[in-house]
């Protein structure tokens, strides 16, 4: 594993909400904004353009875990901007990251996120023990 950042350095990335992006289930639709689901999605992106950055041809990154504090909604066209804050790469190797979730200046949601970087190999074996 590369390790090439500080902590604090910054990712950002932007998005617009599309109706893939809502609260639907196969019941319907719950609500028609932007769900907690494809903001869990786009949160641990957020933190891969770190891992893509600090991974080695033979590793991939895996998740850890995922906490959301889903604040407030955005409505489906609504542009967003999800900055990721780089924490720490633990002694484990778990690469955590902080996140926030704005349109325009309005913080729809802040969590924290955690990807190990592993060999590919280790990986394989481990879904192959399922």
């Amino acid at each position: 594993m590369l390790y090439l950042f500080s902590k604090n350095d910054i990712k950002t990335f932007s998005k617009k909400i599309t109706a893939e992006d809502i609260a639907s289930f196969d019941s319907g639709i719950v609500h028609p904004v932007y769900s907690t689901f494809a903001l869990a999605r786009d949160a641990e992106w957020s933190g891969r353009l770190f891992v893509l950055e600090m991974k080695e041809e033979h590793e991939e990154g895996i998740g850890t875990f995922l906490h959301i504090h889903h604040k407030s909604p955005a409505l489906v066209g609504t542009e967003i901007q999800i900055v990721s804050s780089f924490e720490e790469v633990t002694a484990k190797g778990e690469v955590i990251t902080s996140f926030k979730v704005f349109a325009n200046q309005r913080l729809l949601a802040e969590g924290q996120q955690g990807q190990r970087i592993l060999p590919k190999e280790k990986i394989k074996q481990l879904f192959s023990s399922l």
